[in-house]
């Protein structure tokens, strides 16, 4: 009988703990909405707010006895869920009216993104993990491609906060640097549209750069970023297949090492490996419903809302999971790697608009 009331209570306080954790993350998030909505802070965005918000609460007050549980589940589960939703906010038929130029300018910009990126994560020696996930916020969409590549290649949580400052310290500085050059690019509106909705990392930077040159240049720098979003599902499903086959390979030289002849890994076993990112996939559909008007505006529009939530109740999270003195000692060459890697999109893309004779 007395072991059946521990077991009660132990249960009891354990959903009380998680409860605790959860309800942490989401006030963390709803203050960073807050943040977000005042002057100055809104280009950082909801969620790298949300995630300085969790690392800084860890570092001021600690986490919470027992609350760890419902953080790492804010922070993985949630996390998916909020990419779902996101895909509400993707329009595919005005991606498509973009153009051929467009859709080969991405292509372009990400696969160049990815090459030089990856080259000077190897050059500096970086942490695989955070090259690459600094690489796909860079080259797609800020803070959100990390989040969603992240779960693909089992990052830490470090590694993950990592890739979300650097990405989001360099855009900000990127989209007051595009704001002040905006009359000597020599760009019409058309082109600095198209130049800041292929280059700059955040949504949020998009809108504040492009938006003093005009509603033609916000317009296409929009459709511009919104494209590069829709890159994520393929890059998302590449990523999550070459680290997959990536682990089974040292999975079966592992298992050579141990077992006597030559006797290989099982094809079966590797296949197995590979995750199945359902998430991305519920990300194109809500993307498809979106794009069949099958939502109310709305109702779409709260969709959004409330995977932005999501997502920053992640990233807050992911931020209490972070040892801030870590994270300082890996962020320097993050930051080297990404501010080179800005500097060299930012160089490409202007010159490929001049060969699309774009602007």
């Amino acid at each position: 009988m007395m072991r059946t009331v521990n077991i009660r209570l132990t249960n009891a306080q354990g959903v009380h703990n998680f409860i605790k954790g959860l309800g942490l993350c989401l006030l963390l998030a709803v203050c960073a909405k807050l943040l977000s909505e005042l002057p100055h802070f809104g280009i950082l965005g909801q969620l790298v707010i949300a995630i300085l918000l969790g690392m800084g609460w860890r570092g001021i007050f600690g986490v919470p006895a027992g609350a760890e549980e419902g953080a790492a589940f804010a922070g993985k589960k949630l996390l998916r869920y909020g990419i779902i939703l996101l895909g509400m906010r993707l329009n595919l038929s005005d991606i498509a009216h973009a153009g051929l130029k467009v859709f080969l300018l991405v292509g372009l910009q990400i696969a160049f993104t990815f090459a030089v990126m990856l080259g000077l994560a190897r050059l500096l020696k970086l942490d695989p993990g955070t090259g690459l996930l600094t690489a796909c916020g860079t080259a797609i969409c800020g803070a959100a491609a990390v989040a969603a590549i992240s779960p693909q290649i089992k990052a830490s949580d470090e590694e993950t906060a990592a890739a979300v400052a650097t990405v989001a310290l360099l855009g900000t500085v990127w989209t007051l640097a595009y704001t002040i050059s905006l009359p000597w690019l020599g760009l019409s509106p058309a082109g600095y549209g198209v130049f800041a909705g292929a280059s700059l990392h955040e949504i949020a930077h998009v809108i504040a750069a492009a938006g003093p040159a005009g509603r033609e240049a916000l317009d296409l720098a929009v459709v511009v970023k919104l494209t590069r979003v829709a890159m994520l599902v393929p890059v998302a499903l590449v990523i999550g297949f070459w680290d997959a086959r990536k682990r089974a390979r040292k999975l079966q030289l592992t298992s050579n090492e141990v077992l006597s002849g030559n006797n290989p890994q099982p094809e079966r076993a590797r296949w197995r490996e590979i995750p199945v990112p359902w998430f991305i996939l519920g990300f194109l559909i809500m993307s498809g419903l979106n794009t069949l008007k099958l939502i109310p505006t709305p109702a779409a529009d709260a969709v959004v809302t409330g995977a932005y939530q999501l997502m920053a109740t992640a990233m807050a999270g992911l931020g209490l999971g972070v040892n801030a003195a870590s994270l300082i000692r890996k962020g320097v060459k993050p930051l080297a790697a990404g501010a080179t890697g800005s500097v060299l999109l930012s160089g490409f893309v202007y010159a490929l608009i001049g060969w699309f004779r774009i602007g």
